[in-house]
């Protein structure tokens, strides 16, 4: 451990000897989050309050240690693990949800605040926050924030950053800044707060937000649909985003992620079937919400669908959704390990892309395992192996490798939004140039000139 007895006192009288772990099992337990990479910090932190955040930045700019900001740790590209050491400053006490404004339609929330919480929170007073990650049930809506997260709604709705009006925040250097406004415009000066949002934990500690809401959509209509070929599910996405349909959500499985599943939850999914479309619409009646599933599935029918079904029940609903988000940790009966990739193309181009990955797959041996948000071309690839293997761990990163190559030859990114982390660390300079490089380091110095926030991410 490298911090000093002194720092470590110092530290105890700003949030309280009982809101600081120095033992190593308490430190391993925050050492790792969802990557699976393990670096020990120096201390863990449960700060109370942005004052007492403010106080242990000071202190962390004077004597040079790194400090790293940290909800829950499902984050899936090690944006919340003390790579270079230091203090990880977990912010799940700031837990408060400080008010819901049903008039103009937006809510206050602390940085803490778990995200399905939140959905709760506002739904009961008939309103709708959409961002919802597949780790909603323990992700951290500053979190989410940090890393920008998307969900399957975003095809209709967006992702986290269309719902952040302002922040409170902790700079690297101590001083507590509020950015944006509480109102539906505003153009004054830079856009602080969206600059802020997505920057991975390395130029701010976010500890409030300010949050836009949309009215409750009542009526929501859910249906499968079942493809003999992953090309005509992916021609599907396309053709309905072409028919000028908007379905409040559209996910995908192959083949490998249905076996997946149905292995997992036995649930009685299409095991044989090419593909899986999981679609949604929303409305604010029934009968408008029964029209739009309607037209989906006629869609679906046109470009080859070989069964749909909507469900009848509630409960049918949560168990299909319950199949998509169980595939996380499903996808481990194939093999030990994966590497979790996030691409993102153009929605015309998702077909070539499936294709790519089948004829990768087979070209190279690993099972890779590709579901996700297709009405938005987000598609998470797992590529599945024992990282024992040295041979099987060439092949996959040679495989991340060309993913990411062809991504950006059919005009995609290599993050959707999961970010870069530490793992994308390599590839960034595939998408990015030098000279916006140069310009991020320098924002980045700019707002954390000792460089104790979250040291050794994105760069």
């Amino acid at each position: 451990m490298n911090l000093s007895k002194n720092i470590i006192k110092e530290i105890q009288k700003i949030s309280g000897v009982e809101n600081i772990k120095i033992s190593e099992a308490d430190r391993y337990c925050y050492s790792y989050d969802a990557t699976g990479r393990i670096f020990m910090p120096d201390a863990v932190v449960f700060p109370g309050s942005a004052g007492e955040i403010s106080s242990i930045l000071k202190l962390a700019t004077k004597y040079r240690f790194n400090v790293i900001p940290r909800g829950s740790g499902s984050g899936t590209t090690g944006g919340s693990v003390a790579v270079q050491g230091g203090v990880v400053l977990v912010l799940t006490r700031l837990n408060n949800i400080m008010n819901i404004d049903t008039d103009n339609l937006v809510a206050v929330a602390e940085t803490g605040v778990i995200t399905a919480d939140f959905h709760r929170a506002v739904e009961s007073r008939g309103l709708f926050y959409p961002p919802d990650p597949s780790s909603s049930a323990f992700s951290t809506l500053g979190g989410n924030l940090a890393e920008c997260a998307g969900g399957p709604r975003a095809v209709k709705y967006g992702v986290t950053r269309d719902y952040v009006l302002g922040l409170k925040a902790v700079l690297p250097t101590g001083e507590i800044i509020k950015t944006g406004v509480q109102t539906a415009k505003g153009v004054v000066g830079y856009d602080l707060t969206k600059l802020i949002v997505g920057s991975e934990g390395t130029l701010a500690v976010i500890t409030e937000m300010t949050l836009k809401l949309l009215p409750l959509p009542k009526h929501k209509k859910t249906m499968t649909a079942v493809f003999p070929k992953m090309h005509d599910a992916a021609s599907a996405v396309s053709e309905i985003i072409r028919r000028g349909l908007v379905p409040s959500a559209v996910e995908y499985l192959d083949n490998a992620a249905i076996r997946c599943a149905e292995g997992y939850l036995k649930s009685g999914l299409p095991v044989d079937a090419g593909a899986l479309l999981i679609i949604e619409s929303d409305g604010r009646t029934d009968s408008e919400a029964g029209t739009a599933i309607f037209e989906l599935e006629t869609a679906c029918r046109d470009c080859g669908a070989s069964e749909t079904k909507i469900a009848k029940t509630k409960e049918e609903t949560e168990n299909i959704w319950k199949a998509r988000k169980a595939l996380s940790p499903a996808v481990y009966q194939i093999a030990p390990d994966k590497i979790n990739e996030d691409i993102v193309v153009p929605r015309s181009k998702i077909p070539l892309m499936t294709e790519f990955l089948e004829k990768l797959s087979k070209d190279s041996g690993l099972a890779i395992v590709a579901f996700g948000h297709a009405g938005d071309g987000n598609i998470h690839v797992n590529v599945m192996l024992d990282k024992k293997d040295k041979i099987a761990l060439g092949k996959a990163h040679k495989a991340v490798d060309d993913i990411f190559d062809y991504t950006l030859k059919l005009g995609g990114t290599i993050s959707g939004e999961h970010g870069i982390g530490i793992t994308k660390l390599d590839y960034m300079t595939k998408e990015i140039g030098p000279v916006e490089i140069k310009l991020m380091r320098d924002i980045k110095k700019a707002f954390d000139p000792a460089g104790i926030l979250n040291p050794g991410k994105i760069f």
